[in-house]
């Protein structure tokens, strides 16, 4: 239930505000005109998401590719290609690991490299993550030195469904990185179900690796639902699906992001604690906003600006 509680508090701070402001790009050059009921027309890229109170995300384009994100608390994702495939994604800055809406007080940098099947499928991810750690400063002492605290490595395997080809599972298997350290000892498992092509289920169990390498006995179970989809554009729609499903890893909890896998937009959704005797969901809704073009402009408090390619 205290996981629950942090989700709470996470929605609960970004949906206090909300935001119609008009913007313009890092250049200078207008954006999505919420003055006139024609916005952009023609090829479009997602360039920014805000509140009033905060830039929640910035995303930067070499040519049509997304090559770069910065988030809250200075933080910057880079994204590398292999031809139009993303191979390498690192990120170095700070994360709400417990998504209780505040950034971890540690650093976080990991790396991620992308491996692809005979089919152009994404099938495997390998990261090696770091913690740090310092003294807060207490004035007149500055704060001390960034120390690295954990170091891990995780392999996360996605599988497909074989009559729909839609990602239908994705296992972790994460270990410490120490002398002597090579078999993994956590693991989580993800299931996903669609109504159509939009995600209707997510459930995710988080437990221990036994001796020989069997999952064992879930320790956690969370579970997802998301209803009550629009036929409007999902924004996320505009991002690369490796970039997606590597946003919704960067946290051991992100699962609550699996809307942006959909093409639509859900406008009700619940977080439950499936591993409480008489499972009871926490619901959140929203009413959303379009621009001329169908694409979501505003949802969960949340506005989504656009830019021309």
């Amino acid at each position: 239930m205290k996981r629950l509680f942090y989700f709470v508090l996470l929605i609960v701070s970004v949906s206090a505000v909300h935001s119609c402001k008009d913007l313009a790009d890092e250049d200078g050059n207008p954006l999505l005109d919420t003055n006139t009921n024609t916005g952009l027309n023609g090829k479009r890229a997602l360039y920014r998401e805000i509140t009033d109170s905060d830039t929640l995300a910035t995303y930067y384009y070499n040519g049509l590719q997304m090559s770069k994100v910065t988030t809250r608390g200075a933080s910057v994702t880079d994204v590398q290609y292999s031809g139009d495939k993303i191979s390498r994604i690192t990120f170095r800055g700070f994360l709400d690991s417990d998504n209780d809406g505040t950034l971890d007080v540690d650093s976080t940098s990991y790396e991620q490299q992308f491996t692809y099947g005979g089919t152009g499928r994404l099938e495997s991810i390998s990261e090696n993550r770091s913690v740090y750690n310092r003294t807060p400063a207490v004035p007149p002492t500055p704060a001390g030195p960034w120390v690295l605290t954990t170091k891990k490595a995780k392999l996360y395997n996605l599988v497909y469904s074989s009559t729909t080809s839609k990602l239908s599972k994705i296992t972790m298997r994460s270990r410490d990185v120490a002398p002597g350290v090579i078999d993994y000892t956590d693991y989580s498992e993800t299931s996903y179900e669609y109504s159509g092509d939009n995600v209707s289920k997510v459930v995710r169990n988080y437990g221990p690796i036994m001796t020989g390498g069997a999952f064992g006995t879930p320790t956690e179970k969370l579970g997802y639902e998301y209803t009550n989809y629009d036929a409007q554009i999902n924004p996320y729609t505009l991002l690369p699906f490796a970039y997606k499903i590597s946003s919704i890893l960067s946290t051991d909890y992100g699962d609550y992001k699996s809307l942006i896998l959909s093409p639509n937009n859900p406008t009700r959704y619940s977080i439950t604690d499936l591993t409480q005797p008489v499972p009871s969901p926490i619901v959140f809704s929203t009413n959303y906003n379009y621009d001329a073009q169908t694409y979501m402009k505003r949802g969960f408090s949340v506005n989504y600006i656009y830019k021309p390619l």
